[in-house]
């Protein structure tokens, strides 16, 4: 989602507020273009803009385009060329080529359907926004495009006709057990993509002082994980070696749709968590959602490469799947 920043909701609230609003997106790019496909840049009536489809290359031009593309209540898909002189002022090595899709809210853009992305958005749904270039035909999805949800990936579908925005909500990662490993984990995550947060109830563990900044939630794990969600683009981590703490999170994890299941501890130690949990009632298939011992096997040696580990299981789980 950082790809989109609040592009969606700037355009929907000063459409609201009547200044006008246009959503620009990058919907292509060759070479080394400054923005992914997807990034956008929100123009209002006034002149005003917010985000980016270049790093600055274009944007002058894209405003121009918008300012008219409002005025005309059309659509515009532009093009530019970076130059290499450009692409070496936004911190590229040589140029590129982009388009972007240019929709004014409300003439093009139906602004029932920028609230329901908004919407959609807010309530950490995972959404696509359809348009066909050619027909001016929109529509949001949530059952296709599985690749793409995947990836977080943004394109062209269907020979270059349809274009497909992809709204991923933002990673999380729920750390259960503010110990060592926590300490590597918590920065590495937040540098991949992910908001932490550490849950853990011993005040000893999760402490200002041992994870300073950090938030930190000290309440049982089943508590803390009910109040904070457990969603398709939440990992769940958990390092207390504790069947009193684990258990309860393990339980509420294996019932919702988070994306990542890992619990720290030895071949023995997984053994009698899956007993516990077949005698909870879980079936196989759902106790093998639990990746234990966490990790991939790379030998790592010491809290940090276990984080490593950790967090490059996670990334393969995210993206390749179980």
């Amino acid at each position: 989602m950082d790809v989109f920043d609040n592009a969606p909701e700037q355009a929907l609230a000063w459409h609201r507020a009547g200044r006008g609003a246009v959503l620009a997106t990058v919907v292509e790019t060759w070479g080394s273009a400054p923005r992914r496909t997807g990034a956008q840049l929100v123009i209002a009536g006034d002149g005003e803009m917010q985000g980016s489809v270049s790093g600055g290359c274009v944007e002058g031009a894209v405003v121009l385009e918008a300012a008219e593309a409002l005025e005309q209540g059309v659509q515009k898909l532009l093009e530019y060329g970076v130059s290499d002189g450009d692409a070496f002022a936004v911190g590229l090595a040589c140029g590129g080529t982009i388009r972007v899709l240019v929709e004014p809210v409300g003439e093009v853009l139906p602004v029932d359907l920028l609230e329901a992305l908004v919407a959609a958005r807010a309530s950490r749904t995972p959404v696509g926004y359809e348009v066909s270039v050619s027909s001016g035909t929109r529509r949001l999805v949530h059952d296709s495009y599985a690749d793409r949800f995947a990836m977080d990936r943004s394109g062209f579908e269907k020979e270059g006709e349809v274009f497909v925005g992809i709204h991923n909500p933002p990673l999380r990662l729920a750390i259960v057990g503010a110990v060592h490993i926590a300490q590597a984990l918590v920065p590495m995550a937040r540098v991949a993509g992910y908001d932490p947060v550490l849950i853990d109830p011993r005040g000893a563990f999760g402490s200002e002082a041992r994870f300073p900044g950090e938030k930190i939630v000290a309440e049982w794990p089943d508590e803390a994980l009910e109040e904070i969600g457990l969603d398709t683009r939440t990992a769940l981590v958990l390092l207390t070696h504790d069947p009193k703490l684990d258990d309860p999170a393990l339980h509420l994890a294996l019932r919702s749709g988070c994306f990542y299941i890992g619990a720290l501890g030895s071949r023995r130690t997984h053994a009698a968590r899956v007993a516990r949990l077949e005698e909870a009632g879980f079936s196989a298939e759902e106790i093998a959602r639990v990746h234990g011992p966490i990790g991939l096997d790379i030998g790592a040696a010491g809290p940090p490469e276990i984080a490593v580990s950790i967090l490059a299981e996670m990334t393969r789980t995210l993206r390749r799947g179980a």
